[in-house]
């Protein structure tokens, strides 16, 4: 019997969990992995956990509370990893989560069709309750969805994928000369310097992703050798910054990029953009990639084509608005 180690989900994790899924066949036509994932992870009253054993994801749960009830969601346990007491402890642990949370009771919702998961619940501590579950669907026609559905208190966003495959030939962009100006790199920056940067550069434009992330999972990025953060500074004060992630060598993600609010417009986006590309293609990289997306501001795309980029995929995605959620003020 392998251990299962629990632990609180992160991004490098999606493929895998959705494959789980998928293999779980908890995939329907309105539940949108990408959506779903993002609308846990922006809730601060909801988690999602997995739970490796023998070095992959083997279960997972997604919890949430409404400070009274708990509600579990994507309960799955790899069909090649069953008989191994997985469920339960994953359950065990979402309860436990909730415990600590002071939620008194949770709620599980059965299929009654689905007489083997109904009795797995019974198995580990679950009863029945004299209780009746009504829905209704919200849509036009009142009827379950065919394709993906958007909630209410979500944005949808327009993402252009663009990528550099040959080290560019434009002339290096001079230092701005109408002030002091400064390009370091923030040797393990701390979360609380990190998150002043991307909070400043990131409010306007709806950036959310690094807020979700509790102290140890930003810090585990932010100070990984191969995240190499590079901090503009004019006049001897943060100016903007720019984010090449090296985590997945040959290629190289120009991860985040962007100035503050009052130093936009001073020609200081065209330097940092073209110092984070010189700083790039010194380590050969296959690509050098990045996206972009409808929320961002409106010259960032072109000025990522200006500067050769070339788009190569473009999505339209669904996610929940973090103002609504506490993530932006």
């Amino acid at each position: 019997m392998s251990e299962l180690f629990i632990r609180p989900y992160a991004p490098a994790d999606y493929d895998d969990l959705v494959a789980l899924w998928t293999r779980c066949g908890l995939r329907v036509s309105y539940n949108d992995p990408d959506r779903d994932i993002a609308l846990w992870r922006a809730t601060p009253n909801a988690e999602i956990f997995v739970g490796e054993a023998s070095g992959k994801i083997a279960a997972s749960v997604c919890i949430g509370h409404d400070g009274h009830r708990g509600y579990p969601y994507y309960v799955a346990v790899d069909p090649d990893a069953r008989g191994q007491d997985h469920g339960r402890e994953i359950m065990r642990h979402a309860e436990a989560w909730l415990t600590k949370r002071g939620v008194p009771k949770i709620n599980i919702m059965v299929r009654e069709s689905n007489g083997s998961v109904r009795d797995f619940y019974r198995a580990i501590g679950y009863e029945d309750t004299p209780r009746h579950v009504l829905a209704r669907w919200l849509t036009p026609d009142g009827k379950e969805p065919s394709g993906p559905v958007q909630a209410t208190g979500t944005l949808s966003v327009s993402v252009t994928y663009l990528e550099m495959t040959a080290r560019p030939s434009h002339t290096p962009v001079p230092m701005p000369a109408r002030r002091k100006i400064a390009l370091l790199r923030a040797l393990e920056p701390g979360v609380a310097f990190y998150r002043y940067l991307y909070g400043r550069v990131g409010e306007g434009i709806i950036w959310y992703e690094r807020r979700a992330l509790d102290d140890e999972s930003l810090r585990a990025i932010v100070n990984d050798p191969l995240v190499e953060i590079y901090v503009l500074y004019a006049g001897g004060v943060p100016a903007g910054y720019v984010e090449l992630d090296r985590r997945a060598s040959p290629d190289i993600e120009l991860a985040y990029f962007g100035l503050l609010p009052e130093f936009i417009g001073q020609g200081l986006g065209s330097y940092l953009l073209g110092s984070a590309i010189d700083i790039a293609w010194t380590y050969e990289p296959r690509r050098l990639w990045l996206h972009t997306c409808s929320l961002d501001h409106p010259q960032a795309l072109p000025l990522y084509q200006k500067f050769g980029f070339v788009p190569y995929k473009r999505e339209n995605l669904v996610i929940p608005d973090p103002h609504l959620h506490g993530l932006i003020p």
